[in-house]
């Protein structure tokens, strides 16, 4: 049975990345993922909304207790978004909650670490206040 999304972020839970590939222990509906690369004043982060079929940008999978997010566009996140080179930030709603009432959505952020296969996870207010 999967775990609620925002109680398992705050209880300081973590994801799982290999390669392009990123296990999160819960599930949850997305709305959309933003990536933002080598962040700066000039830069904004790119807007990701084609995850669906098997074309899309982003492949999403889920089981009775995870959710995997398979990033097609990345050959391996840590490399790409460790070291302060970028984040990925998830845009979502509780599983089964309403998208369409602004208090029930959600920015996740994910942190990748260096020679880790451990995913950090952080709820945020903002994807353009980091």
């Amino acid at each position: 049975m999967a775990r609620k999304m925002v109680e398992t972020i705050k209880a300081g839970a973590t994801g799982l990345v290999y390669k392009n590939s990123v296990f999160l222990p819960f599930h949850f509906e997305l709305i959309s993922i933003w990536i933002g690369k080598e962040m700066s004043l000039l830069a904004s982060p790119e807007h990701y909304v084609d995850f669906c079929g098997c074309d899309g940008d982003v492949g999403v999978r889920t089981s009775e207790s995870y959710t995997n997010l398979i990033f097609r566009e990345y050959k391996d996140l840590v490399k790409d978004f460790s070291k302060n080179r970028g984040h990925v930030i998830l845009y979502c709603t509780e599983k089964g909650d309403d998208i369409f009432k602004k208090n029930r959505r959600h920015y996740v952020k994910m942190g990748f670490e260096e020679d880790s296969n451990q995913v950090s996870l952080e709820l945020i207010d903002d994807p353009f206040d980091l």
